[in-house]
């Protein structure tokens, strides 16, 4: 497939550009927001169904969506896991009841979602799952333990990969579960606080948590959670991709002030960050063209992970000394505030871990890509 734009794409790009740039000035509540963009139809551009409240657009035109959206300066979604992640999983495997009570309030921006994935043993090992799902006369109750949770603080409900079979092992004996988050005293979140002195992450305890929603069948969460990881990298990758070019800008510029772009070796390093953003871009691009195979998104996350770490590791070094320092007028009694290179230097040592570590996307690759011998597990 030949990825380009034609002049429908064009006109599409122009109406959002006119609508961010009228809505997205001063848009603080991030929450509010959500609304502010379902009102509009701009929430599930890329469902294959439309009749929800959402506008349905053409792949090229969700790439010139989510390139506008990330000029514009808008605020970070807090809708994207149940628009991104979760909508698509139930378009695909949820019955025509969990479409109708799910799919219009996400689309709508009025519930917002969190995903129930990691626990503090089974991280980038999701098949070890050990959160127990417990049958009832409602459903199921849940009760364990999930971390890493992004916007649990935020979120109304969460969907939860769980052990439903207490005698399975690995990926069997799954259930992927829908839960309320407003349950006090059956669910705790305690926020974890990040290097960067955010809590955008989470620890979410589960008391026997009510849960009336099964995704599939009982049984058949590893099938639905391994669909939903399919979702998880896409168009968003290229709006991701605007970001990381102003971040290289601002890096670029303080290279020049500081007069660290004379040195060859440090002009060197910058346009080697600029030449690999341009070629993870036609990477996204060749991969939504159909081009990419199985392993596209391990080969995606692998390049971008790395390539941020490396910019952050720029911003900082383009500084010299002073980036290491606090600012001149900080006092014990005074909240220390990092400035922009030092909050992305921070954020991007997390990159090659969180969204499945570097070496479980070469374990990927090496195993359904190439062919390779599986891993045993359990070994040293």
């Amino acid at each position: 497939m030949d990825f380009g734009f034609d002049a429908v794409d064009d006109g599409f790009r122009a109406e959002a550009r006119v609508w961010l740039a009228e809505h997205a000035p001063g848009a603080s509540d991030r929450r509010g927001w959500e609304r502010t963009l379902g009102a509009a139809g701009w929430i599930g551009l890329g469902w294959r169904e439309g009749g929800y409240g959402n506008r349905t657009a053409t792949l090229t035109q969700q790439v010139a969506w989510a390139e506008e959206y990330a000029r514009s300066a808008a605020p970070a979604r807090s809708g994207h896991i149940g628009e991104n992640l979760l909508a698509p999983t139930l378009l695909a495997h949820g019955s025509a009841e969990q479409k109708d009570r799910f799919l219009p309030p996400i689309a709508a921006g009025a519930e917002l979602w969190c995903q129930g994935y990691s626990e503090p043993g089974a991280g980038s090992d999701l098949a070890g799952v050990r959160t127990r799902a417990e049958r009832s006369a409602d459903g199921f109750r849940v009760t364990g333990q999930k971390i890493w949770t992004s916007l649990a603080h935020e979120a109304d409900w969460c969907f939860v990969l769980a052990r439903s079979d207490p005698e399975s092992t690995r990926h069997r004996g799954l259930t992927f579960l829908l839960v309320p988050m407003d349950q006090p005293g059956r669910i705790e979140v305690r926020p974890i606080r990040q290097l960067t002195g955010t809590s955008d992450f989470n620890e979410v305890f589960f008391d026997g948590a009510r849960a009336a929603h099964v995704v599939g069948a009982e049984g058949d969460g590893w099938r639905v959670a391994m669909s939903l990881l399919g979702f998880e990298r896409g168009v968003s990758t290229l709006a991701q991709q605007i970001g990381f070019a102003e971040e290289l800008g601002r890096v670029i510029r303080a290279a020049v002030a500081s007069g660290a772009a004379d040195d060859p070796v440090t002009r060197e390093r910058l346009v080697g960050l600029w030449a690999e953003l341009r070629t993870m871009r036609w990477n996204a691009l060749r991969t939504l063209g159909g081009s990419g195979g199985p392993g596209a998104p391990s080969v995606a996350k692998l390049l971008w992970a790395g390539w941020h770490q490396r910019l952050g590791e720029a911003a900082v070094g383009v500084r010299g000394a002073p980036a290491s320092a606090g600012p001149s007028d900080w006092t014990p009694t005074t909240p220390y505030e990092l400035d922009e290179a030092q909050r992305l230097f921070l954020f991007s040592r997390a990159d090659t871990i969180y969204g499945g570590s570097d070496q479980i996307q070469r374990t990927i690759i090496a195993e359904r890509v190439l062919g390779l011998p599986r891993e045993r597990k359990g070994a040293v």
